[in-house]
């Protein structure tokens, strides 16, 4: 018998699904030529995701910015390495393709062979910490602060910060009024943004909420930061010790 969905879980799930029924209906202009909604073609394996969420007892949410396109874009899952997501979330499903796949970045679900940096970072810091994926969750959880992963012609990856004005607001409405659900669901006392955009959005979003959060931030894993190349699981590390999260 399937574990028992709980109420708090559910409002993530409902949350989860208008955020992807209000993007998937978004256009975006030159340069941007290929959107990729993981939400859509890998719902199957965020909604076992959101069912890893312990909302009663999660006190901390982690918010990335979106999908890296070897990591959420494959999996369905946030910073979602495959390695981490198969082997310790204990997470696989399913994959189906976007509408429109850019042949520079294909969509092979769990069968794809790249490894997305941020994500391994990012679980190996949490998997180091706990002894399984279960004691995490009774912790933190992590979240994208939007869905959609945004591609050029030549295939490069384009953040949703550098989209037009009217596109990239229009798209931050929708995305913050999901990310107002996902805290008002787990209620946590510390809100983390991995990357100065995310914690940017993590104050806009608790501006509408009528409770107080600690807000910070740690450095984001990416590799095509020089200062997350140097030793980024002690800084990370360090970063929450201060902050009263570790």
């Amino acid at each position: 018998m399937a574990p028992r969905i709980s109420q708090k879980q559910q409002e993530l799930i409902s949350a989860a699904q208008e955020l992807r029924d209000r993007v998937s209906e978004l256009h975006f202009s030159s340069p941007v030529t290929h959107v990729y909604n993981p939400l859509e073609y890998a719902w199957d394996a965020h909604v076992a995701y959101l069912k890893r969420c312990r909302p009663s007892r999660a006190n901390s949410l982690f918010l990335g910015m979106n999908p890296g396109p070897w990591g959420m874009a494959q999996t369905g899952v946030p910073f979602g390495e495959i390695q981490a997501v198969r082997d310790w979330l204990r997470i696989e499903a399913s994959v189906g393709k976007p509408d429109q796949e850019h042949p520079k970045r294909p969509i092979e679900g769990f069968a794809c062979k790249r490894s997305e940096v941020s994500g391994r970072r990012l679980w190996g810091l949490f998997q180091e910490r706990f002894a399984d994926a279960d004691e995490f969750f009774s912790e933190h959880f992590i979240a994208n602060f939007c869905p959609l992963v945004f591609m050029e012609e030549t295939g490069r990856n384009r953040t949703p910060d550098k989209l037009s004005k009217p596109e990239r607001e229009l798209l931050d409405q929708h995305c913050t009024e999901h990310l107002i659900r996902v805290i008002q669901a787990i209620r946590p006392k510390f809100l983390i943004g991995v990357g100065a955009y995310a914690e940017k959005q993590l104050t806009l979003a608790a501006k509408n909420l009528n409770t107080h959060f600690t807000i910070t931030r740690i450095l984001h894993p990416s590799p095509a930061s020089p200062a997350a190349n140097r030793d980024w699981h002690g800084t990370a590390t360090k970063q929450l010790k201060e902050a009263g999260v570790w």
